[in-house]
C-alpha cells in the first residue's frame, strides 16, 4: 500500500493557495564538502516554518461539515499543532491542541499566534505520546474529530506534496533523497510520490538515535512501542509510529539511519555558521545523516528535506553543549582528590594540558571540601587532548570517573 499520485495531486490543488512553494536549492558548501550535488528542500521557510501545515490542512479540508461543526482536536510536539492552528483559523473551525508540557515555549507561542481565538492549547504529558493519549480520550468524551499528525492517508497525502515540488523543481535525476522520520507521515507521503514518479531514487529515512521507533518497527515487521526515548529532537521523537505509515514505509524506504542527538546539534551550529540557516533539531537530521553516507553519495545528486526551523533561542546553550560533548571537545569527570596538601594546585599544574580549560568545578561534599570528590568539566582544543588528560590524572594519583562512560551519572548531571 502506498498513496497514489492522484491523491497527492489532489492535495496539492487544495494546498497551493495556502502553503508556500518552498525552494529546492543547491547548497554549495555541502556540495563541496561531500563532493556531490546536494540540494535542500527548504520547508524551514514554510508559512509555519515546517512542512506540517500541508498534512494538517489537507486532512481538515477533506472532512465533511458534519465532522467539523463540533470542533477538531490534535496532539503535537509543536509543528503539526501550528499547521492545525492556522488551518482552524483560516477555515473558522474551533480547535483543541494537546501538547507536551516539555514543548519549547517558542512552539507553544507560535500555535497561539497562528490559531488566535480559534484554538485552545492544553499542555499535558511529558512526550507526544502522552499528549496523544490525552487527546484521544478527550475526543472519545466529547465526540470531536481527531486530526492525526501522521497516521492518516489525507495527512500523508498532504506531506507528499513536498515530493511533488522537489521533482518538479530539480532538473536532474535524483539519486538519493534524505527525509526525517518521526511518526512516518513525511516519509510515507514523499516516498509514495517518489516511488511512482522517480523509482530509481534511493529513499533514506532519518531518525534520532534516542527514538528509533521506525527502525525497530521495520526490523520486527510490526509497530513497536519504545519504553523510553530521548525527547531532545522533539519534532521527530515518538515512542510509536503509525500503523499506516509503517506499512507504507516498508515499501518506500531503502534504509533508515540513526543520527545521534549530538551530531544533530553540531549540524545545527554548522548550518547557522556557514549558511545562516536556522533549523530545529528535527530539521537538521537529513543533513546530519549525509556523513553516514559520504562514500555512497559521492558524485551523486542528493536532496535533503529540511523539515523545520521552529527552534527556541533558550535551547541554544544546550545545543552547543551537546555538540561539544559529541565532538569530544568537552567532558565531565568526577575526580577524587588525593589526601595530600596542594592536591588542587597539582591538578592545575600537572594534570591539565596547555589547551585544556576548566568550565565547571564544584565539590560534591559540603564539608571538608579540600579532601573530597569534585565534579569537573573540561573543554579541549582538540579531541585528542583527552588522552593526555586521562594519562596525567592516572600518573598523578587522581582517581576519576568519566561521566560519558556512566549514563546514569551523566543523566543526573544533565
Amino acid at each position: 500500500m502506498i498513496v497514489a499520485t492522484e491523491k497527492i495531486n489532489q492535495a496539492y490543488e487544495r494546498l497551493k493557495d495556502i502553503v508556500k512553494r518552498t525552494p529546492t536549492e543547491k547548497n554549495q558548501n555541502l556540495s563541496e564538502n561531500f563532493e556531490a550535488n546536494i540540494f535542500l528542500k527548504r520547508e524551514d521557510l514554510q508559512v509555519v516554518r515546517s512542512y506540517k501545515i500541508r498534512g494538517a490542512y489537507n486532512n481538515i479540508v477533506a472532512r465533511s461539515k458534519e465532522e467539523t461543526k463540533n470542533g477538531l482536536v490534535c496532539a503535537s510536539a509543536g509543528n503539526h499543532a501550528q499547521g492545525f492552528a492556522l488551518a482552524c483559523r483560516v477555515l473558522h473551525i474551533q480547535g483543541h491542541v494537546f501538547m507536551p508540557i516539555t514543548t519549547p515555549k517558542q512552539k507553544v507561542n507560535q500555535v497561539k499566534m497562528h490559531g488566535k481565538e480559534w484554538v485552545e492549547v492544553i499542555l499535558d504529558g511529558d512526550t507526544f505520546d502522552d499528549s496523544y493519549a490525552k487527546a484521544t480520550t478527550f475526543c472519545n468524551e466529547t465526540g470531536k474529530v481527531f486530526i492525526h499528525p501522521f497516521d492518516n492517508l489525507d495527512t500523508i497525502a498532504g506531506q507528499g506534496t513536498v515530493g511533488k515540488e522537489i521533482l518538479e523543481d530539480v532538473n536532474v535525476p535524483i539519486d538519493y533523497l534524505f527525509v526525517p522520520i518521526g511518526g512516518g507521515g513525511l516519509g510515507s507521503g514523499v516516498g509514495s510520490y517518489f516511488k511512482q514518479v522517480s523509482p530509481q531514487t534511493k529513499i533514506i529515512g532519518i531518525e534520532p538515535l534516542g527514538a528509533p521507533a521506525m527502525k525497530q518497527s521495520l526490523a520486527q515487521g510490526k509497530v513497536v512501542t519504545l519504553d523510553k526515548i530521548d525527547k531532545f529532537v522533539d519534532g521527530a521523537a515518538v515512542k510509536r509510529v503509525g500503523e499506516t505509515t509503517l506499512e507504507i514505509c516498508k515499501k518506500v524506504l531503502d534504509d533508515v539511519v540513526l543520527v545521534p542527538e549530538g551530531k544533530a546539534c553540531t549540524t545545527i551550529l554548522q548550518l547557522y555558521n556557514t549558511d545562516a540557516i536556522v533549523v530545529e533539531p528535527a530539521g537538521s537530521l537529513a543533513i546530519a545523516a549525509l556523513d553516514f553516507y559520504r562514500d555512497k553519495i559521492k558524485g551523486k545528486n542528493v536532496v535533503c528535506v529540511v523539515s523545520g526551523s521552529n527552534n527556541d533561542i533558550d535551547r541554544m546553550q544546550e545545543i552547543k553543549e551537546r555538540s561539544l560533548l559529541y565532538e569530544g571537545l568537552k567532558e565531565y569527570f568526577i575526580v577524587n582528590f588525593p589526601q595530600r596538601p596542594g592536591a588542587l594546585r597539582s591538578f592545575l599544574d600537572d594534570v591539565l594540558g596547555p589547551n585544556d580549560d576548566i568550565v565547571r568545578f564544584e565539590y560534591l561534599k559540603k564539608t571538608n571540601k579540600e579532601y573530597g570528590a569534585a565534579l569537573i568539566g573540561v573543554e579541549y582544543k582538540n579531541a585528542t587532548d583527552r588522552n593526555a588528560l586521562i594519562s596525567n590524572m592516572t600518573k598523578n594519583g587522581f582517581d576519576h570517573i568519566p561521566l560519558r562512560d556512566n549514563p546514569v551519572l551523566f543523566d543526573y548531571l544533565a
